[in-house]
């Protein structure tokens, strides 16, 4: 009975340790409102790195809320961006590529929206101001690399399943940090003649960067949300999805140490 009761109350202890906090934030680019969210560890006291997590083109969803309290459970203060506005998410693919399309075309306004949140991650008194990082999904691995092009203070970028082209492949001079790509074989939002251009475009900047490429992984590969997708470009991959999360915290431990 005694050691029973020592296991549980084991255990009691290990679930009062592990404390999400989460909260939506305010905040502003220019005149646009826009609404963060943050996950962190309430248990650990000392600062830490802090992470930025872009979302999908659908918008500041539930799944990019999930992979932000993911990282707060490695430790991380992490900041979901908003790109779009307060309360904008998308209800269809057609209205989504409308949204993204407008960053897409207009890359410093990309650019200045998550900078914007790198800001808010940066003021938090929490955050080791020296080991910043951000991912993204989708169009949101694109808003990462844009915002390393932009030449932001941060230690790296991860790009899941995000589209590489750029409007100005001379921008990566100003990269400063290192680079992650996690794409998939057989995405055809980013062909072999993509991934080719992005390769020469780090290379003519000596920009430190790496690209890890899945088998058989579609469009969107992490997103189990993916397996009722009706689109033949799109679909989830569990093995891509655990291989891609643990290659972004090996390189999370590299930039940190």
């Amino acid at each position: 009975m005694r050691i029973l009761l020592m296991l549980f109350m084991g255990v009691m202890s290990l679930n009062v340790v592990a404390k999400i906090h989460t909260e939506l934030i305010d905040y502003k680019d220019g005149n646009v409102t826009l609404q963060g969210y943050l996950a962190f560890d309430e248990s650990i006291k000392e600062k830490r790195p802090g992470i930025i997590v872009v979302h999908e083109w659908y918008g500041l969803n539930d799944y990019a809320k999930r992979r932000t309290e993911q990282l707060a459970e490695l430790g991380y203060i992490a900041f979901a961006a908003d790109i779009y506005g307060k309360g904008i998410l998308a209800k269809s693919p057609e209205e989504a590529g409308k949204l993204a399309s407008e960053f897409y075309k207009n890359r410093s306004k990309f650019r200045s929206r998550v900078n914007a949140a790198l800001d808010v991650l940066r003021g938090n008194t929490h955050v080791d101001e020296q080991n910043i990082a951000a991912i993204g999904y989708c169009f949101g691995g694109s808003g990462v690399l844009e915002l390393a092009r932009s030449g932001a203070e941060i230690k790296g970028v991860v790009s899941f399943h995000g589209n590489l082209s750029t409007e100005n492949t001379e921008d990566a001079k100003n990269i400063k940090c290192k680079v992650l790509i996690l794409s998939g074989a057989d995405d055809p939002n980013v062909p072999p003649e993509q991934i080719a251009g992005f390769e020469k475009e780090m290379n003519n900047a000596k920009v430190d960067w790496q690209m890890n490429i899945y088998s058989y992984a579609l469009h969107g590969f992490t997103n189990p949300a993916n397996k009722q997708s009706t689109s033949r470009s799109v679909g989830y991959n569990e093995k891509a999805d655990k291989r891609s999360w643990e290659a972004m915290k090996i390189f999370f431990d590299e930039i940190f140490k």
